[in-house]
């Protein structure tokens, strides 16, 4: 039996970049993806980790351009039914940049901006299949919303994906860092949060790649022609981060596990080990204590028949 869509699920992430080759040569050593071909289509490749497709790299239009658009990463949210989804986003002040396609045997897709302009897409695979809800190295781990209004971005999102408030964090004059998981979900997905008024740019969500190690990652940044905004910096929860943006001015981030719950992790997968360990030796202790037992009584049996 096929798996129904689970809504509200980041389901791709993908580049629109001038200089595809050439951002292909920068993530793949700031990231470590892999790259591969998407049949049928010479302008599009998929970026992939430990034998999964991650997203896609394409050429950014040329319309795009000259509108002044930056070169950025897009994410796709899995909705039930992308036609439906539209409808009700356009009732909620939303508008539609790529009308719904439909793509043969990978599902159907449409590009939109929320009532604040920032730029979302919409996907309905074909066959859905089942998602972990947790992120693994290659992933995106995290989502955020920078908006001029995150309150009313939150309420347009929670009511187009069934997102659901988790828990927040008081950032004084900045406002709340207000954290979402999909409804039902046990891990947190992003935060939404204030835009401040001298940021640079264009209000945007920012996807957060999940590495290895976030410092080598901000060091290969610099190295390879990027630009390192902000870290690499400890966040709670355990994680270290670094926002950056790529030599053609794509913003992303990377997120990595702090040194300390690495130490914790190598110290629970130890203490897991010793404690096996010791089962082992008290069970062997165990067996030659009852050999030794059985050994005495033995003999003691046999000098008794002797006499």
């Amino acid at each position: 039996m096929p798996s129904a869509v689970t809504r509200g699920r980041f389901a791709w992430h993908e580049l629109m970049t001038p200089d595809p080759d050439a951002a292909i040569r920068f993530y793949r050593q700031v990231v470590g993806w892999g790259i591969e071909q998407f049949p049928g289509m010479p302008d599009y490749r998929m970026w992939t980790s430990g034998g999964k497709q991650r997203g896609g790299v394409t050429r950014q239009s040329e319309e795009e351009r000259r509108r002044g658009l930056a070169p950025h990463w897009l994410m796709y949210v899995a909705v039930p039914d992308v036609d439906a989804t539209i409808r009700q986003a356009e009732g909620l002040g939303g508008r539609v940049r790529i009308p719904a396609k439909s793509v043969p045997g990978v599902g159907r897709y449409a590009i939109l901006a929320d009532p604040q302009g920032i730029a979302f897409s919409l996907y309905t695979p074909e066959t859905p299949r089942p998602s972990a809800e947790e992120a693994d190295i290659g992933d995106f781990s995290w989502h955020e919303c920078a908006a001029p209004d995150p309150n009313s971005a939150w309420s347009f999102y929670h009511a187009l994906f069934g997102w659901e408030k988790s828990g927040a964090m008081d950032m004084g004059p900045d406002g709340t860092y207000q954290m979402f998981r999909r409804g039902g979900g046990k891990i947190d997905l992003g935060a939404f949060y204030k835009r401040p008024a001298d940021k640079p740019g264009t209000a945007a969500w920012l996807m957060y790649a999940f590495v290895r190690d976030a410092d080598l990652a901000a060091e290969l940044v610099t190295q390879l022609g990027g630009r390192v905004l902000s870290g690499p910096m400890d966040v709670p929860g355990g994680g270290r981060v670094a926002t950056c943006v790529d030599p053609q001015g794509a913003a992303f981030a990377v997120h990595s596990v702090a040194e300390t719950e690495k130490t914790r992790s190598v110290e629970k997968r130890s203490v897991k080990k010793k404690s096996v360990k010791k089962k082992d030796v008290k069970k062997k202790n165990v067996k030659k204590k009852n050999v030794k037992k059985r050994t005495v009584r033995a003999k003691a049996a046999k000098k008794k028949r002797k006499r």
